[in-house]
């Protein structure tokens, strides 16, 4: 008879890799750096201190729920760290202290913790911090520096808000004059328009998203996806009215849609499971974006439409689920 005593079957995963959560950590730190050196270079000590503050608040509130829910303190897998420096990129620089703190606590506690720890928070955790932070502080979460010397001002996206507020004329002047003093070729390299510390280089950005895709830590999907819907989605408002609503590039490359497609909807435990369901999610948090960026009393619309897709997540997921080898076909939609 012949042996088969080594064939046994075990629980899945029956495919396994030499990735773990710290090595994909480290390297989504590593694509970060390039936008955190050109921000702190920019900005000085202001981002600096927000980056670190976010950074180690992170940590103490993760380490301080661990020690209340008595669970080991898995720090060293440095989702703590990669969650704390998103934080700190999508505010702007020099926040206070205290409201840094408050967003770590918003962000760790409230958008993880509670669920139960890594792997199990359905949104984002920076998100769910940002947000907080949004709607409890709004003034001073749409006030930022445009340089280490400079004057507070409003974001572009803000301004064109407002503009968009006032009525036809506001908008149809703020926009002839925004677009004035815009230099695209400069922005792709250093955006000194005024946005959180994350939004200082698209180029930067590209660089450390296109890393990730290389090392097949995200999908190319949806970061292509998502700024493919954008583009197209405004540029279908640009045409239809030029004097009202901003070019296609303006959106691009001006507030957090490359910080949030690269880096944020593309977290793998809040984004769907298959490419399909991957494309879905993308061009849902293009529209949401588009519509709050438009339309909305908010100026920027990133962080709600991915928040607001990570709780559909499930719902695509379902939705666009492979059929399992021998299965037979289900008739009617599956809900």
């Amino acid at each position: 008879m012949p042996d088969t005593s080594r064939l046994i079957v075990s629980s899945s995963p029956h495919f396994h890799t030499t990735d773990s959560v710290s090595k994909i950590m480290l390297w989504v730190i590593a694509a970060l750096l390039p936008v955190t050196a050109v921000s702190v270079w920019h900005y000085g000590l202001p981002a600096l201190e927000v980056i670190f503050f976010c950074t180690a608040g992170c940590v103490a509130v993760e380490v301080l729920c661990a020690r209340l829910m008595r669970r080991p303190i898995e720090i060293n897998d440095g989702s703590a760290l990669v969650t704390g420096l998103l934080l700190g990129l999508n505010l702007p620089p020099g926040t206070p202290i205290w409201i840094c703190l408050v967003g770590a606590l918003l962000a760790i506690g409230l958008g993880k913790m509670v669920f139960g720890g890594i792997g199990c928070n359905p949104f984002n955790p920076a998100i769910v911090g940002r947000v907080g932070l949004l709607i409890a502080f709004p003034q001073t979460m749409n006030t930022w520096m445009t340089g280490p010397d400079a004057y507070t001002t409003a974001t572009p996206l803000k301004m064109l808000s407002d503009a968009h507020l006032a009525g036809q004329e506001g908008a149809t002047n703020a926009m002839s004059e925004m677009l004035s003093q815009v230099s695209y070729g400069d922005w792709l390299l250093l955006n000194q328009h005024g946005g959180s510390i994350g939004e200082i280089s698209a180029l930067a950005l590209i660089l450390g998203g296109i890393l990730l895709i290389a090392l097949n830590i995200i999908r190319w999907q949806i970061p292509f996806f998502y700024i493919l819907t954008v583009a197209v989605f405004t540029g279908l408002a640009w045409l239809s009215d030029s004097s009202l609503y901003a070019p296609p590039q303006y959106h691009l490359l001006s507030g957090g849609l490359l910080l949030g497609a690269f880096f944020m909807a593309t977290d793998m435990v809040t984004s769907p499971v298959s490419r399909t369901g991957a494309i879905v999610f993308a061009i849902g948090c293009g529209i949401i974006t588009c519509v709050i960026r438009l339309w909305g009393s908010y100026p920027e619309g990133v962080s709600f439409a991915i928040l607001i897709m990570n709780a559909l997540t499930p719902l695509i997921d379902r939705m666009t689920a492979g059929k399992p080898f021998g299965a037979p076909k289900k008739k009617g939609l599956k809900l």
